[in-house]
């Protein structure tokens, strides 16, 4: 008996010990939004706040325009993530089911696509935009952002769609429906766990991303909330109080669509479980 206790304490500690690793930073930033100015630089470094105050966040709003830069961001994730998501599932579905000419040569340049630097190409895409006159405008965040999101949504598609039997979509061609009427009737409501999935990640990756988003945006009243909490340290020198508020005030739509999704997302990622 003890020696099947003593390795589920170890486990238990060691788990214990790496939860509050992770959380740390998190509960540090809370903290930080929280406390006073003049507890910011106080000396002992306090790790908890008796006077806790909301002063960060209205200065937050106050001092820039962050309900734009939010509202700004929410446009620009959710629809660059719908339109990867779609091109995924279109595109995912081909590569799983169809063979022809060429598959593994474009599967394999899907792969490499995701090892190339974002900011090696992004001076072209510069040029390539301000020619079409699209520079500050949100609508070329979503197509960047939609182009780079689907080669790893395809990627993920394609393994979900390998998941699901394919004598289930043959069971339907038997029962008279056609190749699409099998696709949006039979495979794609099994395929929803999984389009979940890559559709909260794709927005996580969205929201969070930063580079492109400063070059292509030059005015504050089409920044993203990247760039909005990035203006922030240069505008006020560096509020920490004030930049920490801005950073879970980030934070809230990325955990609101996981908790949203998480299920799905489970669900998803243990689509192995159907067999042929």
């Amino acid at each position: 008996m003890k020696k099947k206790t003593i390795p589920k304490i170890i486990r238990i500690i060691l788990l214990t010990f790496f939860l509050i690793f992770a959380l740390f930073p998190l509960y540090w930033i809370i903290l930080t939004s929280l406390k006073p100015t003049y507890e910011l630089y106080t000396f002992p470094i306090k790790y908890w706040t008796i006077n806790p105050t909301f002063y960060g966040y209205k200065k937050l709003f106050e001092f820039v325009n962050f309900k734009q830069y939010f509202s700004n961001s929410i446009f620009v994730s959710f629809l660059a993530s719908f339109i990867s998501t779609i091109f995924a599932m279109l595109s995912g579905y081909i590569l799983s089911r169809k063979e022809f000419k060429g598959r593994y040569v474009i599967i394999l340049f899907l792969f490499f696509s995701q090892m190339i630097p974002s900011y090696l190409i992004m001076v072209p895409q510069y040029v390539m935009f301000s020619n079409f006159h699209l520079i500050n405008k949100l609508i070329s965040i979503v197509i960047v952002y939609s182009g780079f999101g689907a080669a790893f949504s395809t990627i993920m598609a394609r393994g979900f769609f390998d998941r699901i039997p394919k004598s289930i979509e043959e069971a339907a061609l038997i029962d008279g429906c056609n190749e699409i009427q099998s696709l949006f009737k039979i495979t794609i409501p099994l395929m929803l766990p999984g389009l979940s999935a890559i559709l909260s990640f794709s927005f996580v990756n969205n929201w969070n991303e930063l580079f492109t988003a400063v070059m292509f945006l030059n005015t504050s009243n089409k920044y993203t909330v990247p760039v909005g909490l990035y203006s922030i340290v240069s505008k006020a020198g560096v509020q920490w109080n004030v930049l920490a508020a801005g950073i879970v005030v980030a934070l809230l739509p990325t955990i609101i669509v996981f908790a949203a999704a998480q299920k799905y997302i489970i669900a998803g990622l243990t689509q192995g479980s159907l067999k042929d």
